[in-house]
């Protein structure tokens, strides 16, 4: 009887963790029994049979100086993915966005196992700034399961076969979130004004955004009294938010995982720290605001790189400031209220942004087939044509 196929998948973060737990079900979709998961993940992919040897929480890096705290806990954990390869002998290995983990842990399996193949699931932002990683990439894996229909032309210049898969996050099926009942579970009037806050998911970002947004908060309510706040707890960073909203001091609606969607139908509009998320709130038809800091140093080296005029995705793919961004020094709680402000208490200019929202989403293919299921697709026809180049004539 044949071994079960046994694929090795790689996330660092959150973000990745949701792809890396869409994929494994696309695959067991596929193949049932006949597939088996070996590698590093989160919550979500464990609960889809992976099981990881480390907590990613501790890889949830951003910025070039935390990196260089970071790198000795970094190389150690690429050490023990590299090795946890060699001992599995995957049939195929998918390592899932963060690039500064993954890519080290490509060149390690490369180096040691080169038959192995290996598959890049979300490419680094080359179109925002260093566009010479696609060609490291190239160098250290055999495909690209891209995002965006923007990535491919980098990396396949490159000579980087890639496949166009569409984000998960433009497939959010919305059906079954439910607006009202999330108000009458938390006690929120119909009509009272619902500002959702979305602080993020990596333990940096909490630190620092968290902070800027009580401050915003303080001083709608200051002119907006029956403004309600609820805020979303992310599974890798939830104790912390919990900790941090909870010395707040008005009342706030911790917002779980489960409901998330509830919530964001419910919302008159979000503050969000810059992630995928804006385009789930885009999806839910919220107007929105962006913000985002990261250490002085890490500013100062990625504003000589970064060459994109946004940061925001489907600004990117409208190239048009549709949804307000407020980056590093500008993001002050000031600045917050006032454009936070219009969308809460001016209905037409709410209305329009979500209208151009959902008009930028067409643009970045929110009408393609289901991504996890072309990346399983693109997964198994790389292993197939592996395994009938070793196959004896």
């Amino acid at each position: 009887m044949n071994r079960p196929l046994k694929i090795m998948l790689v996330a660092a973060e959150a973000s990745g963790d949701v792809l890396g737990a869409g994929l494994a079900r696309a695959l067991k979709a596929r193949l049932g029994d006949g597939v088996a998961f070996v590698g590093v993940g989160g919550p979500r992919m464990a609960a889809e049979g992976v099981e990881s040897p480390f907590d990613i929480a501790e890889l949830s890096i951003l910025g070039w100086i935390e990196g260089l705290r970071a790198y000795g806990r970094v190389k150690q954990r690429v050490a023990e993915t590299a090795a946890l390869a060699a001992r599995e002998k995957p049939d195929a290995v998918v390592l899932i966005d963060s690039w500064g983990f993954t890519i080290r842990v490509a060149k390690a399996i490369r180096a040691a196992q080169p038959a192995i193949p290996l598959i890049k699931y979300v490419g680094p932002q080359v179109w925002a700034s260093r566009p010479g990683r696609a060609k490291t990439l190239a160098g250290a894996v055999d495909h690209l399961l891209a995002l965006y229909a923007f990535d491919a032309p980098w990396f396949e210049k490159s000579g980087l076969p890639t496949t166009v898969v569409g984000s998960s996050a433009l497939h959010v099926d919305m059906s079954g979130a439910d607006g009202t009942a999330f108000r009458a579970r938390h006690g929120i009037a119909a009509e009272a004004p619902l500002l959702l806050v979305l602080p993020g998911s990596r333990p940096s970002e909490i630190q620092r955004m968290t902070p800027v947004y009580e401050a915003t908060i303080r001083r709608l309510k200051r002119v907006l009294p029956a403004l309600e706040t609820a805020v979303v707890v992310a599974g890798t960073v939830a104790d912390d938010v919990r900790a941090r909203a909870a010395a707040w001091p008005f009342r706030v609606h911790l917002v779980e995982e489960a409901e998330k969607y509830d919530a964001m139908k419910a919302a008159t509009a979000a503050l969000a720290t810059s992630g995928t998320v804006s385009t789930e709130l885009a999806l839910a038809g919220v107007p929105m605001v962006i913000a985002y800091r990261i250490d002085g140093l890490s500013y100062a080296l990625m504003k000589r790189l970064v060459t994109a005029r946004h940061i925001t995705l489907f600004n990117i793919a409208a190239d048009q400031r549709i949804a307000p961004e407020f980056i590093q020094h500008d993001a002050t709680p000031d600045a917050l209220v006032a454009a936070v402000g219009r969308l809460l208490t001016d209905p037409a200019a709410a209305g329009d942004q979500a209208r151009r929202q959902t008009e930028a989403l067409a643009l970045m293919g929110a009408d393609g087939r289901d991504p996890s299921d072309i990346a399983a697709e693109v997964v198994l026809e790389i292993v197939g044509r592996k395994a009938a180049k070793t196959s004896p004539a």
